[in-house]
């Protein structure tokens, strides 16, 4: 409407100016009339600038363009940057950056006991399929079908849960799974979920310590259950190593002779004979015949 206004204006004012007749004598008349031509050009050039810049669109950085004319939605929306377009089409901007909705609900357990959570969701609008959003939903699609459905998805995962499990490192494996459910929902609208984290959660004060003291002694039971195991492997080796030592003096003894025991006295006395240290050699006057050393005192 705009565009066919600016037009109307533009080509009345250059009419105008070319009707104006000079065919005077009147001095004052004649300025007069150069004066209003002049003005009705300058208003008729204006106003064709303006029907001129209907023609293009700036679409901002971040954003896609949806092109509506007349009611009905181009499919292929615009991209950010300068773009030449209908000057009877309407331009609808859609942010495709990332943005946060942040929720605060009240959420069920596996036990029937009610968490409050505070939570949030980080998604983006598929460029792709901006225009059919659009055409379906309407800019306000957020509030329409995400925020249902990220509702209703944070229920019904938190349900399958215990409350404990906030308290553990299946806190992180909850929000992915919400995230993960609630892409399946809505990725075919046109709504690309990249995470859900999970802010803070609440329960009643008397639960959260009876929780808390629940998974302190099972945290000791469970040191307690590996220290036993340490105990238990650290026994298993000592009888493994007696078992050894028994075993090793049961061949030794069982492979001695007093032959053998004799001989090997031959040898040691051969060799301390050798040794300067060795003063006088008694053969034959030791225990089993052998022989008795005996020093310099």
């Amino acid at each position: 409407m705009f565009f066919v206004v600016a037009v109307l204006v533009a080509m009345v004012a250059f009419l105008a100016a070319g009707r104006l007749s000079f065919d005077s004598d009147d001095r004052i008349r004649l300025a007069a009339l150069r004066l209003s031509r002049r003005l009705l050009v300058a208003v008729g050039t204006v106003f064709a600038l303006i029907a001129s810049s209907q023609f293009v669109r700036v679409v901002p950085a971040g954003q896609v363009g949806v092109v509506d004319v007349f009611g009905v939605v181009r499919p292929t929306p615009l991209q950010s940057g300068l773009r030449l377009v209908n000057p009877f089409a309407h331009v609808i901007d859609m942010s495709v950056k990332t943005q946060e909705i942040k929720e605060t609900m009240e959420v069920p357990s596996k036990e029937g006991l009610t968490m409050q959570l505070e939570l949030s969701v980080l998604y983006h609008l598929n460029p792709p399929q901006a225009a059919e959003v659009y055409r379906t939903v309407g800019v306000g699609y957020a509030d329409v079908v995400l925020v249902p459905q990220f509702r209703s998805v944070t229920r019904g995962v938190t349900a399958s849960y215990e409350a404990k499990a906030l308290y553990t490192s299946e806190r992180e494996q909850l929000a992915s799974l919400i995230a993960e459910e609630l892409r399946r929902q809505v990725q075919a609208r046109g709504v690309v979920i990249e995470s859900t984290p999970l802010r803070r959660m609440g329960l009643p004060a008397r639960l959260a310590q009876a929780i808390e003291e629940k998974l302190s002694a099972e945290q000791e039971s469970q040191r307690m259950q590996f220290v036993l195991q340490k105990e238990q492997q650290e026994a298993e080796r000592k009888r493994i190593e007696a078992q050894g030592i028994s075993d090793f003096q049961r061949i030794v003894s069982q492979g001695i002779s007093d032959q053998l025991l004799k001989w090997k006295g031959i040898e040691a006395t051969m060799e301390i004979a050798k040794s300067q240290n060795a003063k006088v050699i008694v053969v034959g006057s030791g225990k089993d015949g052998l022989p008795i050393i005996l020093g310099n005192q």
